[in-house]
């Protein structure tokens, strides 16, 4: 596991990001079951993350009106967070795996009992926080994000937080489940193979 030095959102973050296959873009390669997927958006991720290594630009935009939000509302529920659970909670930029070929930039990791645990904050509308609420359980949209960050960390527990201001929080702890993780690693496997075929196949184009 390596930590990059550079805050997330940062130039360096997301240049960082170029090319890696995030746990945040899981879900372009598994379903919320961590079936794989077929069809156009496997397709579409893989031509982003090719045109991505090819030309060194970041493909998607750099921010929009709901991630700055988000942003300002995940800096008031981390501290929230570390207080109910009387925990340190360190800021980190990129985590990728030893090779960088995937990775994950979580919104906080902590020590709990001499244990590593990553943290996953969402600071959804109100509508969609009390139907998070109400289920009591991780959210299929986050699934692959969030066991993702364990298959690159090698985490055996993620924290889920879904955060707002004027209702109950949700915090769910997510434990390793190791099935999962081979279905993960089946799809990342070969992602990057056919990546990397990929990247050949243009590169020899004249």
């Amino acid at each position: 596991m390596v930590i990059s030095p550079h805050p997330q959102g940062s130039v360096e973050w997301l240049k960082a990001r170029l090319g890696v296959v995030t746990a945040s873009e899981l879900d372009n390669l598994v379903t919320p079951e961590f079936k794989l997927r077929t069809g156009e958006t496997p397709k579409s991720y893989l031509a982003k993350k090719v045109a991505e290594k090819l030309t060194g630009d970041y493909m998607d935009g750099l921010s929009t009106f709901d991630m700055e939000q988000g942003t300002i509302l995940e800096e008031e529920a981390r501290p929230w967070l570390a207080m109910e659970l009387d925990q340190d909670i360190e800021k980190v930029g990129l985590i990728t795996r030893e090779d960088g070929r995937a990775g994950c930039s979580p919104d906080g990791i902590m020590c709990k009992e001499q244990v590593r645990v990553g943290v996953e904050i969402k600071c959804p509308k109100a509508s969609t926080h009390a139907k998070y609420l109400l289920a009591g359980e991780l959210p299929k949209e986050y699934a692959a994000q969030v066991h993702g960050s364990m298959y690159v960390t090698g985490f055996s527990q993620w924290y889920f937080v879904s955060y707002h201001r004027k209702m109950p929080k949700l915090v769910l702890l997510v434990e390793r489940d190791e099935a999962i993780q081979e279905r993960i690693h089946e799809a990342v496997t070969k992602f990057i193979a056919e990546m990397d075929v990929a990247l050949e196949k243009i590169q020899k184009i004249k």
